[in-house]
């Protein structure tokens, strides 16, 4: 036999208002509309017209091709004598392929040059529950915060379980969100108010309880939701609602509402598919909404432990660089602040607590809050870091912190800094005429031994020249093609050197720019920078 395909539209047209073949009018459509086969209308032009929703459910988003197969056929044999001369239309020999597999037809022909195709629903293989939970699986775990999860379920549902699908959450004000998927391929989202337990008894017992099973849902408590979700139900043959959880102890996420016009994808099989369906993707929108929390706190906790930005001073700027290690939070355990003081003055630190991550950045809030405090009722800098150091013993923590903290004090076109440091990498000046000084502060590290004895340091700055505070994530970051070279003092100073006379804008940036190209997209430690001025 030869197949000779006949072409066919590549996404199937709903039911056209007014097309057709000669006759076929509103009736003949609503006909085949509930017709079990799949039914497609093929025009003079081999072009299919129109189609049923079995048909549209049998191709899905696959194109169908429609195949008349030419029969070479004996014509000595007195059983078929006379059938050369047929078309084959005619003779009835066909096939619809989709997706590379073969369901036999009927063909019919119409008025008018058009054919019916007919594909008997016995001659449709039923999917399989564990073909569609297997496909289901991947794109539930892979969708994203509460409302991509919520679409996909409708989605996945409309794909194989109903033709239209809403799944309802409850929200706040009363509300219902829903979002819905009807085949092909009709989206939508909103919001509606909730019906009274009175008029949607099923519905109201989905959310207050949990139904792990699909029970059917009246037409009369149909028509009671909002027109939004009520229109979309008219002329289904069954509409039915189960929850969306993993089971009734665990708590009820939502509801998910069937309707299917025609024969289910299942078969018998049918009430297993929902059931397991639902307690997936119920599992899967409780994770979203878990996720979704725990976001909102991890959000909540960056903006309580990032730094800000520093205030303006008359004589003095500021600038920053903050980059924390990659992790769950985007705040790690290096960190600045710089507070202003009614006189002019200003108390700024710099620091870097033991280790990276959620802990580090823990201890990292209780160290700027204490030192907050702190400087509000004190300002000699040793003392600081022996209260501090005091504080972080009492508190029991393994973990230590090296930093630097002093008052820049603007006056007579200067300013004047004193420093004092708890073990913490040296202050540099970088001087206007080019020269890069270190700021030598002996102290030992903040948080090990009640013995611990910090020094401090007076240091002016005159206009142009720049000081800058450092972490170790500088002089460690490690090289991009050879993770044992570090980035270290030589080459720092080289930077500043390079950059000497620039504001501390330039300076910051060309030290940023310089680690950034040597760490290339190698991991890196917490990096903290903070440079201080003398500005007109």
């Amino acid at each position: 036999m030869v197949s000779r395909p006949a072409p066919a539209s590549a996404a199937l047209p709903p039911m056209p208002g007014d097309g057709g073949p000669p006759g076929f009018d509103a009736f003949g459509r609503a006909v085949l509309e509930d017709v079990r086969d799949a039914v497609f209308l093929q025009d003079t032009a081999g072009v299919v017209r129109w189609a049923n929703p079995a048909a549209r459910e049998l191709t899905g988003d696959a194109e169908p091709q429609l195949h008349a197969e030419q029969a070479v056929i004996s014509a000595a044999s007195p059983r078929v004598r006379g059938s050369a001369t047929r078309t084959p239309a005619e003779q009835g020999l066909a096939h619809v392929e989709v997706a590379g597999r073969r369901h036999p037809a009927r063909i019919r022909a119409l008025p008018g040059g058009w054919h019916a195709w007919t594909v008997s629903a016995e001659d449709v293989p039923r999917r399989h529950v564990g073909d569609f939970l297997a496909e289901a699986g991947p794109r539930l775990a892979a969708a994203h915060g509460r409302h991509g999860t919520a679409r996909v379920i409708a989605e996945l549902a409309a794909s194989a379980l109903a033709e239209t699908v809403f799944v309802l959450l409850p929200t706040t004000r009363g509300r219902w969100e829903w979002w819905s998927c009807e085949r092909p391929a009709a989206q939508g989202h909103g919001r509606i108010r909730r019906v009274p337990a009175q008029l949607a008894p099923v519905l109201a017992a989905t959310f207050a309880a949990g139904r792990p099973q699909p029970a059917p849902v009246p037409a009369a408590e149909v028509a009671t939701l909002p027109s939004v979700v009520a229109d979309r139900f008219a002329g289904h043959a069954d509409v039915s609602v189960v929850s969306l959880g993993p089971s009734a102890s665990a708590g009820v996420t939502g509801a998910l509402l069937l309707g299917r016009r025609g024969e289910p994808a299942f078969g018998a099989e049918q009430p297993r598919a929902v059931i397991e369906f639902a307690k997936a993707a119920g599992t899967a929108l409780a994770n979203a909404q878990r996720y979704a929390r725990q976001e909102e706190a991890t959000r909540g906790l960056e903006t309580t432990l990032r730094p800000v930005d520093p205030p303006e001073l008359d004589g003095a700027r500021f600038e920053t660089w903050y980059e924390p290690a990659g992790g769950v939070l985007a705040v790690g355990g290096d960190f600045f602040d710089v507070q202003a003081h009614d006189d002019g003055s200003a108390f700024l630190v710099l620091g870097d607590v033991c280790g990276k991550g959620p802990e580090a950045a823990a201890l990292t809030g209780r160290v700027r809050h204490a030192l907050s405090a702190l400087a509000m009722v004190e300002r000699d800098g040793r003392t600081l870091l022996r209260l501090l150091n005091e504080l972080l013993i009492a508190g029991g923590s393994s973990r230590f912190a090296t930093l630097v903290l002093g008052t820049a004090r603007p006056s007579d076109g200067g300013v004047g800094l004193t420093l004092a440091s708890g073990g913490h990498p040296a202050p540099l000046i970088v001087r206007r005429s080019g020269v890069v000084e270190e700021v030598t502060v002996p102290g030992t590290l903040v948080g090990i031994s009640p013995q611990a004895r910090f020094a401090e340091a007076e240091v002016r700055l005159e206009r142009g020249d720049v000081c800058l505070l450092y972490t170790d994530g500088i002089t460690e970051a490690r090289n991009r093609h050879n993770q044992t070279e570090l980035f270290g003092d030589d080459r720092l100073r080289a930077v500043l050197t390079a950059a000497a006379g620039e504001p501390a804008r330039e300076v910051v940036r060309r030290l940023r720019q310089a680690v950034r190209d040597w760490l290339g997209s190698s991991a890196h430690d917490d990096i903290a920078v903070l440079a201080i001025e003398c500005a007109d």
